[in-house]
């Protein structure tokens, strides 16, 4: 039985943003779904019987900002403002700033992790402010705490969404509107599958997508998931750079695009 609440989801296709989906579905609210694989969500939602009243799907390239305003809009005349609007789309790749295929590659992480997001959240912000309610939630990392070596660009873009949000969680103040950070730790995905280090405290994507539903309902403003991921990300914070280099001196790289 639907609630009546709208949730907008990006990168909803695969991994974090299909638990979200599923999970916002088990709490009886409609959903606006987006992805490029338009395709893969229709197979998706129709292999977990979701009714077709209870969602819409879009096809959008968030790294391109006409097509993903273009769709918050539709979705606007469509659906309605939503109640809550997840900037989950995002990508991960190694990079080595000797190599000058790689420039492009953190060209491409930015314009999808960062402007992606802002342009994500563009559409709904005068309307949310208008009828004074509203959640706008960024999908951060801890690895935006501290830099990794061979992922600099992942870990650049994710201290910029905590950061950006921040930013506008602070000029939202008063309206009514929410900002939310959630920042994952190791979470089972296709993103993560292929990394060639260890990931501790791994989640599942539906206990992660359990935890976020529950953040975003409480109004938190920041919470990294799992929580003990956020005491060992504050942990290596501490640590003064000379021991941070050392302890991370020989760790496996993210794999690069061509290695991909």
């Amino acid at each position: 039985m639907s609630n009546g609440k709208l949730a907008f989801i990006t990168g909803a296709s695969s991994g974090i943003g299909q638990a979200l989906a599923l999970r916002y579905h088990q709490a009886g609210w409609r959903l606006a779904l987006v992805a490029r694989r338009t395709g893969e969500i229709e197979a998706w939602a129709k292999s977990q019987g979701l009714p077709e009243d209870s969602y819409r799907v879009y096809g959008a390239d968030v790294a391109i900002t006409d097509s993903i305003v273009g769709v918050g809009h539709a979705c606007i005349a469509a659906q309605g403002v939503p109640d809550v609007v997840i900037a989950n789309a995002g990508i991960s790749i190694g990079v080595d700033t000797a190599e000058r295929e790689d420039i492009d590659v953190i060209a491409r992480t930015f314009a999808t992790n960062n402007i992606g997001l802002a342009a994500t959240f563009h559409p709904f912000i005068l309307p949310m402010v208008k009828r004074g309610s509203g959640a706008l939630v960024g999908i951060g990392s801890v690895a935006g705490i501290r830099g990794l070596p061979g992922h600099g660009a992942y870990c650049a873009s994710k201290a910029a969404v905590i950061a950006y949000c921040e930013s506008v969680r602070g000029e939202l103040r008063g309206t009514g509107v929410h900002v939310v950070t959630i920042s994952p730790g190791y979470i089972d995905t296709p993103l993560t599958r292929k990394n060639r280090y260890s990931m501790p405290f791994l989640m599942q994507p539906p206990d992660f997508a359990d935890r976020a539903f529950r953040t975003i309902e409480a109004g938190r403003s920041y919470r990294v998931i799992p929580w003990q991921m956020g005491v060992v990300a504050k942990l290596l914070r501490l640590l003064p750079n000379w021991l941070y280099d050392r302890v991370l001196a020989g760790r496996p790289r993210k794999h690069r695009q061509r290695e991909d």
